[in-house]
């Protein structure tokens, strides 16, 4: 499904040049469960930022379903995004003036759902996530467990092809950690890709296959628990 091919970006720190990915190669297959690890600023946040089209590389290629994204123009991004991405953070970027059920339709109505049929969606995906009972609760009303659930179900609704998820239980509890970590499994059983940025053991133990990153370069890749 993925393939970047010698990927880098190259940051401007004052009077230094720093290369966040220094010729990056790597290929993911539809259906996988992988965890990108390594320290601070070791080029794994940019990795996502890229995949996610939040970021252009300076140099390689990138590859979905065939189609060179690191040659869109800004209009074919957004459309990306949109209908091929899906997110997660660890502050969960949700709209603290908006339900659990706003939040989830704002990509829908982003890609121009009839509100009706972006409704039905938004409360089909909370009820997916297990939050049929709070869709109409705000932010500031639930836990964090359940905030990150709801900007699951927002990842969710537009059927993404890929989850990408940057420390999405760093804001979280052991307990809350699990239930998350849990929802993610499950929903990679049932097809869908998941890349999770994290610098947690135990996240990237649940992940199928890890990756690690040091220095903007792949040090590690361990394929032995990739599906085949």
């Amino acid at each position: 499904m993925i393939e970047v091919r010698n990927l880098t970006k190259v940051y401007q720190m004052g009077d230094e040049r720093v290369a966040a990915l220094d010729g990056v190669s790597l290929s993911i297959a539809r259906g996988e469960h992988i965890a990108v690890i390594g320290p601070s600023g070791s080029g794994k946040s940019t990795l996502m930022n890229i995949l996610g089209g939040l970021d252009r590389p300076d140099g390689g290629a990138y590859l979905f379903d065939g189609e060179d994204v690191s040659g869109f123009d800004d209009d074919e991004l957004a459309h990306f995004r949109n209908q091929r991405i899906g997110f997660c953070f660890q502050s969960f970027q949700l709209l603290p003036r908006l339900t659990a059920l706003q939040n989830v339709e704002l990509p829908m109505i982003y890609g121009g759902w009839p509100p009706a049929q972006r409704r039905a969606r938004a409360a089909e995906m909370l009820e997916r996530v297990g939050l049929a009972s709070r869709m109409g609760h705000r932010p500031t009303q639930m836990s964090g467990g359940q905030q990150q659930r709801v900007a699951i179900a927002r990842a969710l609704a537009n059927s993404p092809d890929l989850l990408l998820a940057d420390e999405p239980t760093g804001a979280l509890d052991t307990h809350t950690t699990q239930e998350v970590l849990a929802l993610f499994e499950e929903l990679n059983r049932d097809g869908l890709t998941l890349v999770i940025v994290t610098h947690e053991s135990e996240v990237a133990d649940h992940a199928k296959r890890r990756i690690a990153f040091r220095d903007g370069q792949v040090v590690a890749d361990d394929r032995s628990l990739a599906p085949a």
